[in-house]
């Protein structure tokens, strides 16, 4: 089976797209009060748990890679497959369960998206050489940017704005879950824009990178209010799984932009 003719199926993009509509739905300002413990979070804990989650998903990223390259490059599609919808399941579990100790899930599902995120980087880079690097490099931009932004604070996380932006939010969720149920249906209607390559599709999704990039704001918010406030360690792993959720969808999100528009300049 041809991989790149895989990639340019629209159910498969719209179902790729769908898994990351959010960027950390588990977390909220009232979240720390379902939390319990007795250790209280610090900002050492917080980036040591950053660097454990960043980095299993970084190892099971490699290791779809490396298996990919060595044995077929089906395995990168199987991988993103498998990431994309185990990791979905981890997300609602840990959504709605809000388990006492979350650790294990959060170690899945990081294992899950870098299947995920290994599996869909070979992918684009056999479409497009350099994606990766490129996205990876604009992923990393903006996360810098927006801490700088949020250290400043030129942008502060005033009530207002998580309102608005958690609107925003919902609304991609229903946007690509929308576009996700069309795709099953054959001969129907597609959601204008969503997917395409045209100058309108680009926008969209610009758009919708800008609302994954602000994320971040409430990310770090989150965070800086857990240490400042003494909650329980265990918010140190919530803090570090929201933060990956979010980063994971802005670099899908650059991958998405930097295709369209290599897409009309191929």
């Amino acid at each position: 089976m041809n991989i790149t003719s895989l990639t340019k199926d629209p159910g498969l993009q719209r179902l790729i797209a769908m898994v990351y509509r959010s960027s950390n739905p588990v977390l909220s300002n009232k979240f720390w009060n379902d939390i319990e413990g007795y250790e209280s979070m610090s900002y050492e804990g917080t980036m040591q748990k950053i660097g454990i989650m960043f980095g299993t998903t970084f190892f099971f990223a490699a290791l779809i890679g490396y298996a990919a390259i060595s044995i077929s490059m089906n395995i990168a599609m199987t991988g993103a497959i498998i990431g994309g919808i185990g990791g979905f399941i981890l997300v609602l579990l840990l959504m709605f369960t809000r388990p006492k100790n979350p650790v294990p899930l959060m170690l899945s599902y990081a294992a899950f998206q870098g299947l995920f995120v290994g599996g869909m980087s070979l992918i684009f880079e056999q479409m497009y050489s350099g994606i990766v690097f490129q996205a990876a490099v604009g992923t990393m931009c903006i996360t810098g940017a927006m801490y700088g932004l949020y250290a400043t604070r030129i942008i502060k996380a005033t009530p207002l704005f998580q309102k608005v932006l958690m609107s925003l939010v919902i609304g991609i969720m229903l946007l690509y879950a929308v576009s996700f149920i069309l795709s099953l249906i054959p001969g129907s209607f597609q959601v204008p824009f969503l997917h395409s390559s045209g100058p309108m599709g680009i926008l969209v999704t610009l758009f919708i990178l800008g609302v994954a990039s602000l994320c971040l704001i409430m990310d770090f918010n989150f965070i800086e209010s857990g240490i400042q406030n003494r909650t329980p360690k265990v918010g140190e792993w919530w803090g570090a799984f929201g933060l990956l959720v979010t980063v994971i969808w802005i670099y899908i999100e650059m991958l998405r932009l930097l295709s369209k528009v290599r897409s009309n300049l191929d």
